[in-house]
Protein backbone atom coordinates (compact mmCIF):
# COMPACT_ATOMS: atom_id res chain seq x y z
CA UNK A 1 0.00 0.00 0.00
CA UNK A 2 1.05 3.59 -1.36
CA UNK A 3 1.35 5.71 1.92
CA UNK A 4 -0.75 8.77 1.04
CA UNK A 5 -2.65 11.85 3.10
CA UNK A 6 -5.98 10.46 3.42
CA UNK A 7 -8.56 13.53 3.45
CA UNK A 8 -11.98 11.93 4.83
CA UNK A 9 -15.27 12.99 3.97
CA UNK A 10 -14.27 16.10 2.18
CA UNK A 11 -16.12 18.70 2.97
CA UNK A 12 -13.70 19.54 -0.74
CA UNK A 13 -12.37 23.14 1.11
CA UNK A 14 -9.15 20.76 2.60
CA UNK A 15 -8.48 19.87 -0.23
CA UNK A 16 -5.51 22.89 -0.89
CA UNK A 17 -2.64 20.56 -0.15
CA UNK A 18 -3.00 19.69 -3.87
CA UNK A 19 -1.87 23.57 -4.87
CA UNK A 20 1.56 22.78 -2.50
CA UNK A 21 2.00 19.15 -5.00
CA UNK A 22 0.78 17.11 -1.71
CA UNK A 23 -0.09 13.79 -2.52
CA UNK A 24 -3.69 13.32 -1.35
CA UNK A 25 -6.93 11.56 -1.93
CA UNK A 26 -10.15 12.97 -0.79
CA UNK A 27 -12.67 10.25 0.73
CA UNK A 28 -16.35 10.87 0.31
CA UNK A 29 -18.85 8.44 2.04
CA UNK A 30 -21.56 9.40 -0.61
CA UNK A 31 -21.42 8.61 -4.48
CA UNK A 32 -21.64 11.88 -5.95
CA UNK A 33 -20.72 15.31 -4.70
CA UNK A 34 -23.36 16.28 -1.83
CA UNK A 35 -24.13 20.01 -2.24
CA UNK A 36 -26.80 19.59 0.57
CA UNK A 37 -27.68 23.15 2.17
CA UNK A 38 -28.90 26.48 -0.21
CA UNK A 39 -26.36 28.73 0.39
CA UNK A 40 -23.66 30.36 2.93
CA UNK A 41 -22.07 33.80 3.97
CA UNK A 42 -18.22 34.41 3.11
CA UNK A 43 -17.35 36.99 5.20
CA UNK A 44 -13.82 38.56 4.58
CA UNK A 45 -11.86 35.99 6.49
CA UNK A 46 -13.17 33.42 3.89
CA UNK A 47 -12.27 35.19 0.64
CA UNK A 48 -8.56 35.84 1.97
CA UNK A 49 -8.74 31.81 2.64
CA UNK A 50 -10.49 31.47 -1.20
CA UNK A 51 -7.52 33.84 -3.17
CA UNK A 52 -5.06 32.18 -0.83
CA UNK A 53 -6.23 28.72 -3.20
CA UNK A 54 -6.67 30.97 -6.35
CA UNK A 55 -10.97 30.72 -6.79
CA UNK A 56 -11.88 33.68 -5.19
CA UNK A 57 -12.47 35.69 -8.09
CA UNK A 58 -14.88 33.22 -10.24
CA UNK A 59 -16.94 32.53 -7.13
CA UNK A 60 -16.88 36.55 -6.69
CA UNK A 61 -18.55 36.37 -10.42
CA UNK A 62 -21.56 34.59 -9.17
CA UNK A 63 -22.40 36.41 -5.90
CA UNK A 64 -23.16 39.68 -4.62
CA UNK A 65 -21.15 41.98 -2.50
CA UNK A 66 -23.10 42.71 0.99
CA UNK A 67 -22.99 46.75 1.31
CA UNK A 68 -24.49 45.94 4.98
CA UNK A 69 -27.43 45.54 8.21
CA UNK A 70 -31.05 46.24 7.94
CA UNK A 71 -32.08 45.35 11.44
CA UNK A 72 -36.03 45.10 11.84
CA UNK A 73 -37.97 46.35 14.88
CA UNK A 74 -38.98 43.34 17.36
CA UNK A 75 -42.33 45.15 17.70
CA UNK A 76 -43.05 45.90 14.71
CA UNK A 77 -41.16 43.93 12.13
CA UNK A 78 -40.35 47.38 9.92
CA UNK A 79 -36.59 47.78 9.14
CA UNK A 80 -35.80 50.79 11.51
CA UNK A 81 -31.42 50.56 11.52
CA UNK A 82 -29.10 50.57 9.05
CA UNK A 83 -25.50 50.18 8.89
CA UNK A 84 -23.78 50.77 5.74
CA UNK A 85 -20.17 48.79 5.43
CA UNK A 86 -19.41 50.20 2.87
CA UNK A 87 -19.59 53.50 3.51
CA UNK A 88 -17.61 53.68 6.81
CA UNK A 89 -14.02 53.86 7.78
CA UNK A 90 -13.91 51.84 10.48
CA UNK A 91 -14.72 48.94 8.58
CA UNK A 92 -12.56 49.46 5.66
CA UNK A 93 -11.29 46.49 3.99
CA UNK A 94 -14.53 44.03 4.94
CA UNK A 95 -16.21 41.68 1.95
CA UNK A 96 -19.20 39.37 2.49
CA UNK A 97 -20.96 37.61 0.25
CA UNK A 98 -23.51 35.33 -0.39
CA UNK A 99 -22.75 32.08 -2.03
CA UNK A 100 -24.34 28.95 -3.47
CA UNK A 101 -23.22 26.06 -1.86
CA UNK A 102 -23.43 24.19 -4.71
CA UNK A 103 -21.08 27.29 -6.87
CA UNK A 104 -18.14 26.89 -3.99
CA UNK A 105 -18.06 23.24 -3.92
CA UNK A 106 -17.49 23.03 -7.91
CA UNK A 107 -15.10 25.69 -7.63
CA UNK A 108 -12.51 24.16 -5.36
CA UNK A 109 -13.55 20.38 -6.80
CA UNK A 110 -12.26 21.68 -10.40
CA UNK A 111 -9.08 22.64 -8.99
CA UNK A 112 -8.52 18.95 -8.19
CA UNK A 113 -6.56 16.38 -10.17
CA UNK A 114 -8.90 13.64 -11.65
CA UNK A 115 -9.35 11.00 -9.29
CA UNK A 116 -8.56 13.08 -6.13
CA UNK A 117 -11.89 12.11 -4.77
CA UNK A 118 -12.89 8.70 -3.84
CA UNK A 119 -16.79 8.50 -3.93
CA UNK A 120 -18.94 5.35 -1.96
CA UNK A 121 -15.99 5.48 0.54
CA UNK A 122 -17.59 4.78 4.01
CA UNK A 123 -15.00 5.00 7.07
CA UNK A 124 -15.83 1.91 9.13
CA UNK A 125 -12.89 2.30 11.32
CA UNK A 126 -9.23 3.86 12.04
CA UNK A 127 -6.32 1.81 13.15
CA UNK A 128 -2.40 1.37 13.08
CA UNK A 129 0.53 -0.11 11.59
CA UNK A 130 3.46 1.69 12.88
CA UNK A 131 3.27 5.11 12.93
CA UNK A 132 1.12 4.82 9.83
CA UNK A 133 -2.49 5.01 10.08
CA UNK A 134 -5.42 2.61 8.40
CA UNK A 135 -8.37 3.71 7.27
CA UNK A 136 -10.92 0.67 6.82
CA UNK A 137 -13.65 1.20 4.81
CA UNK A 138 -17.19 -0.33 4.53
CA UNK A 139 -16.08 -2.10 0.90
CA UNK A 140 -13.28 -4.09 3.26
CA UNK A 141 -10.90 -1.52 1.38
CA UNK A 142 -7.83 -0.44 4.04
CA UNK A 143 -5.99 2.51 2.98
CA UNK A 144 -2.36 3.33 4.51
CA UNK A 145 -1.73 7.00 5.13
CA UNK A 146 1.14 8.94 6.94
CA UNK A 147 -1.27 12.08 7.56
CA UNK A 148 -5.12 11.32 8.38
CA UNK A 149 -7.39 14.61 8.22
CA UNK A 150 -11.29 14.28 9.50
CA UNK A 151 -13.26 16.76 7.92
CA UNK A 152 -16.14 14.23 8.44
CA UNK A 153 -18.77 16.59 10.22
CA UNK A 154 -19.87 17.24 13.20
CA UNK A 155 -20.38 13.05 13.70
CA UNK A 156 -17.18 12.59 13.25
CA UNK A 157 -15.34 9.21 12.98
CA UNK A 158 -11.75 11.05 13.52
CA UNK A 159 -12.75 13.45 16.35
CA UNK A 160 -14.09 10.45 18.12
CA UNK A 161 -10.57 8.37 17.55
CA UNK A 162 -9.13 11.03 18.90
CA UNK A 163 -11.47 11.59 22.03
CA UNK A 164 -13.09 14.57 21.83
CA UNK A 165 -16.35 14.74 22.84
CA UNK A 166 -19.94 14.69 20.69
CA UNK A 167 -20.98 18.00 19.88
CA UNK A 168 -24.03 18.46 21.66
CA UNK A 169 -27.18 19.99 20.91
CA UNK A 170 -28.21 23.57 22.41
CA UNK A 171 -32.14 23.40 21.80
CA UNK A 172 -32.37 25.55 18.58
CA UNK A 173 -33.21 24.62 15.42
CA UNK A 174 -32.88 26.33 11.85
CA UNK A 175 -34.81 26.39 9.19
CA UNK A 176 -33.61 27.62 5.43
CA UNK A 177 -34.67 28.08 2.03
CA UNK A 178 -33.83 29.97 -1.26
CA UNK A 179 -35.80 31.67 -4.31
CA UNK A 180 -35.24 32.61 -7.33
CA UNK A 181 -36.77 35.52 -8.99
CA UNK A 182 -36.80 35.55 -12.90
CA UNK A 183 -37.08 39.10 -12.87
CA UNK A 184 -35.17 40.05 -10.60
CA UNK A 185 -35.65 40.20 -6.55
CA UNK A 186 -35.57 43.88 -6.02
CA UNK A 187 -33.32 43.69 -2.50
CA UNK A 188 -30.86 45.76 -1.74
CA UNK A 189 -27.91 43.66 -1.08
CA UNK A 190 -28.09 43.92 2.84
CA UNK A 191 -28.44 41.64 5.81
CA UNK A 192 -31.97 41.76 6.55
CA UNK A 193 -32.56 40.44 10.21
CA UNK A 194 -34.96 40.24 12.09
CA UNK A 195 -35.01 39.03 16.19
CA UNK A 196 -36.29 38.44 19.61
CA UNK A 197 -38.77 36.58 21.46
CA UNK A 198 -37.08 32.88 20.51
CA UNK A 199 -36.61 33.54 17.00
CA UNK A 200 -34.30 35.03 14.42
CA UNK A 201 -35.28 36.07 10.96
CA UNK A 202 -33.40 37.10 8.17
CA UNK A 203 -32.34 37.19 4.02
CA UNK A 204 -29.90 38.15 1.69
CA UNK A 205 -29.54 38.25 -2.13
CA UNK A 206 -26.83 35.97 -3.69
CA UNK A 207 -27.10 37.63 -6.74
CA UNK A 208 -29.70 39.82 -8.65
CA UNK A 209 -31.80 36.80 -9.11
CA UNK A 210 -31.68 34.97 -5.97
CA UNK A 211 -32.43 34.90 -2.20
CA UNK A 212 -31.29 32.96 0.34
CA UNK A 213 -33.63 32.95 3.65
CA UNK A 214 -32.94 31.36 6.80
CA UNK A 215 -35.07 31.63 10.68
CA UNK A 216 -33.17 30.28 13.90
CA UNK A 217 -35.64 29.61 16.72
CA UNK A 218 -35.88 28.07 20.31
CA UNK A 219 -38.53 25.33 20.45
CA UNK A 220 -38.73 25.66 23.76
CA UNK A 221 -39.47 29.38 24.32
CA UNK A 222 -41.90 29.78 21.15
CA UNK A 223 -45.52 28.01 22.13
CA UNK A 224 -46.50 27.71 18.53
CA UNK A 225 -43.24 25.06 17.69
CA UNK A 226 -45.77 22.89 19.88
CA UNK A 227 -48.25 21.91 17.03
CA UNK A 228 -45.80 19.69 15.10
CA UNK A 229 -42.69 18.13 15.65
CA UNK A 230 -38.99 18.53 14.11
CA UNK A 231 -37.96 15.73 14.11
CA UNK A 232 -35.42 14.77 11.66
CA UNK A 233 -36.93 11.47 10.93
CA UNK A 234 -37.18 10.52 6.76
CA UNK A 235 -40.61 9.89 6.84
CA UNK A 236 -41.57 12.77 7.86
CA UNK A 237 -40.50 14.72 5.22
CA UNK A 238 -43.37 14.54 2.98
CA UNK A 239 -45.43 17.28 5.12
CA UNK A 240 -42.93 18.88 6.91
CA UNK A 241 -42.07 21.69 4.50
CA UNK A 242 -45.77 23.01 4.90
CA UNK A 243 -45.40 23.06 7.90
CA UNK A 244 -41.97 24.79 8.22
CA UNK A 245 -43.41 27.18 6.01
CA UNK A 246 -46.10 27.90 8.05
CA UNK A 247 -44.16 28.74 11.16
CA UNK A 248 -41.98 30.93 9.49
CA UNK A 249 -44.65 33.07 8.26
CA UNK A 250 -46.16 32.95 10.98
CA UNK A 251 -43.14 34.90 13.28
CA UNK A 252 -42.89 37.30 9.97
CA UNK A 253 -46.29 38.35 9.94
CA UNK A 254 -45.70 42.20 10.69
CA UNK A 255 -42.60 42.54 8.18
CA UNK A 256 -43.22 43.52 5.02
CA UNK A 257 -45.43 41.96 2.14
CA UNK A 258 -41.79 41.36 -0.13
CA UNK A 259 -40.59 39.48 2.88
CA UNK A 260 -43.36 37.71 3.40
CA UNK A 261 -43.93 37.21 -0.27
CA UNK A 262 -40.40 35.78 -0.54
CA UNK A 263 -41.20 32.85 2.21
CA UNK A 264 -44.54 31.98 0.94
CA UNK A 265 -43.39 31.71 -2.39
CA UNK A 266 -40.19 29.54 -2.00
CA UNK A 267 -41.25 25.72 -3.26
CA UNK A 268 -41.09 23.25 -0.59
CA UNK A 269 -38.15 21.32 -2.26
CA UNK A 270 -36.28 24.63 -1.25
CA UNK A 271 -36.80 24.58 2.44
CA UNK A 272 -35.11 22.41 4.80
CA UNK A 273 -34.95 22.13 8.97
CA UNK A 274 -32.11 20.92 10.58
CA UNK A 275 -31.27 20.78 14.63
CA UNK A 276 -28.25 23.24 16.01
CA UNK A 277 -25.03 21.48 17.20
CA UNK A 278 -22.20 22.77 18.80
CA UNK A 279 -19.22 21.26 20.54
CA UNK A 280 -18.25 22.78 24.04
CA UNK A 281 -15.42 25.17 23.52
CA UNK A 282 -13.70 23.47 26.69
CA UNK A 283 -13.40 21.01 24.87
CA UNK A 284 -11.25 22.16 22.28
CA UNK A 285 -8.72 23.65 24.90
CA UNK A 286 -8.50 20.57 26.64
CA UNK A 287 -8.54 17.87 24.82
CA UNK A 288 -6.94 16.35 21.63
CA UNK A 289 -7.26 18.03 17.97
CA UNK A 290 -4.08 16.79 17.21
CA UNK A 291 -2.60 13.09 17.63
CA UNK A 292 0.76 12.29 16.20
CA UNK A 293 -0.47 12.65 12.72
CA UNK A 294 -3.65 13.05 12.63
CA UNK A 295 -5.85 15.67 13.11
CA UNK A 296 -9.57 17.21 12.83
CA UNK A 297 -10.89 20.43 10.64
CA UNK A 298 -14.12 22.00 10.01
CA UNK A 299 -17.00 21.27 11.40
CA UNK A 300 -15.18 17.90 13.08
CA UNK A 301 -13.03 20.47 14.57
CA UNK A 302 -15.33 23.53 15.85
CA UNK A 303 -19.48 22.92 15.03
CA UNK A 304 -20.93 26.27 16.05
CA UNK A 305 -24.00 27.72 15.84
CA UNK A 306 -24.67 30.25 12.51
CA UNK A 307 -25.00 33.09 14.15
CA UNK A 308 -21.91 35.23 13.28
CA UNK A 309 -21.94 33.22 9.50
CA UNK A 310 -18.32 31.68 10.44
CA UNK A 311 -18.78 27.98 10.46
CA UNK A 312 -17.88 27.82 6.47
CA UNK A 313 -15.58 30.54 6.86
CA UNK A 314 -13.97 29.12 9.74
CA UNK A 315 -13.07 25.47 7.46
CA UNK A 316 -11.81 27.35 4.51
CA UNK A 317 -9.20 29.18 7.24
CA UNK A 318 -8.67 25.69 8.51
CA UNK A 319 -7.61 24.16 4.74
CA UNK A 320 -5.22 27.19 4.51
CA UNK A 321 -3.29 26.91 8.13
CA UNK A 322 -3.57 23.51 7.55
CA UNK A 323 -2.06 23.20 4.15
CA UNK A 324 0.61 25.32 4.85
CA UNK A 325 1.45 23.39 7.92
CA UNK A 326 1.74 20.32 5.61
CA UNK A 327 4.28 21.79 3.33
CA UNK A 328 6.35 23.19 5.37
CA UNK A 329 6.59 19.57 7.28
CA UNK A 330 6.76 17.55 3.70
CA UNK A 331 8.39 19.51 1.56
CA UNK A 332 11.44 20.90 3.06
CA UNK A 333 13.16 17.83 4.04
CA UNK A 334 17.35 17.11 3.95
CA UNK A 335 19.27 14.02 1.92
CA UNK A 336 19.27 12.09 4.61
CA UNK A 337 15.36 12.02 5.44
CA UNK A 338 13.81 8.86 6.65
CA UNK A 339 10.58 7.73 7.42
CA UNK A 340 11.26 8.22 11.20
CA UNK A 341 12.49 12.07 10.29
CA UNK A 342 9.74 12.73 7.55
CA UNK A 343 7.10 11.98 10.83
CA UNK A 344 8.56 14.09 12.97
CA UNK A 345 8.33 16.81 11.06
CA UNK A 346 4.36 16.42 10.51
CA UNK A 347 4.01 15.77 13.82
CA UNK A 348 5.77 18.82 14.43
CA UNK A 349 3.83 20.79 11.65
CA UNK A 350 0.35 19.45 12.93
CA UNK A 351 1.43 20.80 16.38
CA UNK A 352 1.95 24.30 14.74
CA UNK A 353 -1.89 23.81 13.57
CA UNK A 354 -2.74 23.03 16.27
CA UNK A 355 -1.84 25.78 18.17
CA UNK A 356 -3.02 27.90 15.50
CA UNK A 357 -6.08 27.08 15.03
CA UNK A 358 -7.05 26.17 19.49
CA UNK A 359 -7.81 29.41 19.98
CA UNK A 360 -9.56 31.00 17.00
CA UNK A 361 -11.99 27.81 16.75
CA UNK A 362 -12.80 28.64 20.85
CA UNK A 363 -13.04 32.48 20.08
CA UNK A 364 -15.74 31.80 17.02
CA UNK A 365 -17.76 29.15 18.99
CA UNK A 366 -18.04 30.79 21.97
CA UNK A 367 -18.87 34.29 20.67
CA UNK A 368 -21.45 32.33 18.03
CA UNK A 369 -23.36 30.95 20.70
CA UNK A 370 -23.21 34.47 22.88
CA UNK A 371 -24.29 36.22 19.97
CA UNK A 372 -27.46 33.59 19.15
CA UNK A 373 -28.35 33.37 22.93
CA UNK A 374 -28.57 37.62 22.99
CA UNK A 375 -30.74 37.61 19.16
CA UNK A 376 -33.29 35.14 20.15
CA UNK A 377 -33.98 34.98 24.28
CA UNK A 378 -36.90 36.51 25.76
CA UNK A 379 -37.20 38.37 28.79
CA UNK A 380 -37.83 42.10 29.32
CA UNK A 381 -34.17 42.83 30.05
CA UNK A 382 -33.03 41.05 27.08
CA UNK A 383 -35.34 43.02 24.91
CA UNK A 384 -34.52 46.01 26.18
CA UNK A 385 -30.73 45.34 25.78
CA UNK A 386 -31.30 44.49 22.07
CA UNK A 387 -33.14 47.31 21.55
CA UNK A 388 -30.52 50.17 23.41
CA UNK A 389 -27.23 48.14 22.22
CA UNK A 390 -26.89 44.72 20.51
CA UNK A 391 -29.26 46.42 17.32
CA UNK A 392 -26.27 49.06 16.95
CA UNK A 393 -23.64 46.29 18.20
CA UNK A 394 -24.17 43.44 15.32
CA UNK A 395 -22.24 44.93 12.71
CA UNK A 396 -19.31 45.17 14.68
CA UNK A 397 -19.75 41.71 16.12
CA UNK A 398 -19.71 39.96 12.32
CA UNK A 399 -16.91 41.99 11.23
CA UNK A 400 -14.25 42.03 14.20
CA UNK A 401 -14.70 38.09 13.93
CA UNK A 402 -13.97 38.19 9.97
CA UNK A 403 -11.30 40.20 10.33
CA UNK A 404 -8.56 37.45 10.19
CA UNK A 405 -5.58 36.78 8.03
CA UNK A 406 -5.04 33.15 7.32
CA UNK A 407 -2.19 33.98 5.04
CA UNK A 408 -1.23 32.54 2.39
CA UNK A 409 0.29 28.91 1.02
CA UNK A 410 3.73 30.50 -0.42
CA UNK A 411 6.42 28.67 1.67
Amino acid sequence: MKPIISIMLPEPTFSKQFRLGLNSLVLESSDSMRITGYALTLWTNAWRALDAVGIGNSLRQTSTQMKGFKIASPDTGLFTSETALDKDGKFEGYESRCVRRRDLLEALVNELPVGTIRYSSKVVTIDELGRFKLVILADGSILKTKVLIGCDGVNSVVAKWLGLAMPVGIGRSAIRGMLEFPNGSGFDPMLHVKFGGGVRFGFLPIDDKTVYWFCTFTPSQVPSCKPFSLSMHEEDWPEKPIKLKQFVLSHINKMPEEAQGMVEKTLLDNISCAQLKFRLPWNILFNNIVKNNVCVAGDALHPMTPDIGQGGCSSLEDSVVLGRCLGEALLKKSNDDDDDDEFERIEKGLEKYRRDRTWRSFSLISVGYCVGFMQESKGKMMSFLRKVWFSNYTANVFVKMANFDCGDLVL
